[in-house]
């Protein structure tokens, strides 16, 4: 025990400050060492944060788009425009006597039949003409009997010799011109008992008194059109529905298309079947007129209406639809801009077919396959890369890369 402490008292203190030295130097060593690859990663960590700043920043700058797909037609349309009503037929009765107003039996709303006298007209005038006419035939037809006679006498003394030949064919000119005479006081006759049977104004046909214009005592005159209608019959066991359809829908306006109508205020809907159209368009808006009918069995149908018309038109169901939205109008025509592989722009042209406002058909040009882009921005172009908005990536942070974020704050930026 006591050659122990001696031996250790034996080291040298020169010794022990040789080892001093080295141990701080290796201490030394092992924090630079530390403190290089921790300057080392750093650098790295800083690097890469820049490129994810670039990387982020790249992505930022390309578009984002929104897509849609093309869908089908159905095999029956419905386009709806609005129609008015018409009689199926309408009569509008004028004056034909000049008089006054006796009586009316025939108010609005009254239903009536074929030949039904509405009123009657006093045409005092009228009847002291048909007087004198018919005193006129009776003179005629007198002279006609003397004319008869004298023609009779004379053709036997022309057989004796005793008159000559010329005054008895004077005699029969005679006769002639008074047998005209009386044919021409006929028809004269005739023409005013006519005139006078326009004292009574009468129904055209089976239908409804739509509008009366006289009352007791009026003075009517016998203008033709060219006065006031005093009666307007209208028949409303049909009614007709005109309509002004848009070129781009004409090509189905056949002959037999159904179409319902909606009246405004009314539950109840009618059935309606084109008969006709104008085969001409108004050059205002290139529209052509078509006329349908419908059966108005209960008359709640009234001329001059206001219908909803709702056609039920067979369609191509291969023919496809888009919002108008996607459409681009430029100097090359009309086109749509889809999304091909890697997810960049190709611009299709396409031929455009009917019209429906917030939709259009396309009759070339799209398959129901492509990815169609909506409301395009007009700075996009062809071959340019886009993502597609509410994609799933994992490449793509939203906002500023968070390692970026650190960096900067590790360097005091």
């Amino acid at each position: 025990m006591h050659d122990q402490d001696e031996s250790s008292a034996t080291i040298k203190p020169e010794s022990v400050k040789a080892a001093r030295p080295r141990r701080v130097l290796m201490i030394v060593l092992i924090l630079a060492v530390v403190a290089g690859i921790a300057a080392v990663d750093g650098i790295s960590d800083r690097a890469k944060s820049r490129q994810e700043l670039v990387t982020w920043t790249n992505e930022q700058a390309i578009p984002t788009v929104g897509l849609i797909t093309a869908v089908r037609g159905s095999s029956q349309e419905e386009l709806v425009l609005p129609g008015t009503l018409a009689a199926y037929n309408r009569g509008t009765i004028y004056a034909r006597a000049s008089g006054y107003v006796t009586a009316w039996f025939a108010d609005i709303g009254a239903k009536v039949r074929k030949g039904q006298v509405l009123a009657t007209i006093d045409a005092p005038d009228l009847d002291q003409q048909l007087e004198q006419a018919r005193a006129d035939l009776a003179v005629a037809k007198a002279n006609l009997e003397l004319a008869n006679v004298t023609l009779l006498r004379w053709q036997r003394l022309a057989t004796q010799n005793i008159v000559s030949q010329q005054d008895k064919d004077e005699k029969s000119g005679d006769q002639l011109a008074k047998q005209s005479a009386v044919e021409a006081s006929k028809a004269n006759v005739a023409r005013l008992e006519a005139l006078t049977a326009f004292k009574n104004l009468t129904a055209p046909f089976d239908g409804v008194v739509t509008a009366r214009s006289l009352d007791i005592g009026d003075l009517v005159n016998a203008g033709g059109t060219t006065g006031r209608a005093l009666f307007m019959v209208s028949d409303l066991h049909k009614v007709r529905i005109y309509v002004n359809v848009p070129q781009a829908f004409l090509g189905g306006m056949k002959e037999g298309v159904t179409a319902t109508l909606k009246m405004p205020g009314k539950d109840q809907t009618y059935e309606a079947v084109l008969v006709t159209t104008s085969n001409s368009l108004t050059e205002n808006n290139r529209s052509a007129l078509i006329q349908l009918q419908a059966d108005n069995p209960d008359d709640a149908l009234w001329p001059g209406a206001y219908a909803e018309v709702h056609f039920h038109i067979p369609a191509n169901a291969n023919v496809l639809r888009i919002p108008a939205t996607a459409l681009i109008f430029g100097p090359e025509g009309l086109r749509v801009a889809t999304v091909g592989p890697e997810d960049k722009v190709i611009s299709k042209p396409v031929q455009l077919g009917r019209n429906f406002g917030k939709e259009v058909e396309i009759v070339s040009g799209l398959s129901i396959d492509d990815r169609i882009i909506d409301s395009p921005q007009e700075s996009l172009a062809a071959g340019e890369k886009v993502r597609i908005a509410g994609a799933k990536d994992d490449s793509k942070v939203s906002g500023v890369p968070a390692k970026t974020k650190e960096a900067d704050r590790a360097q005091g930026l």
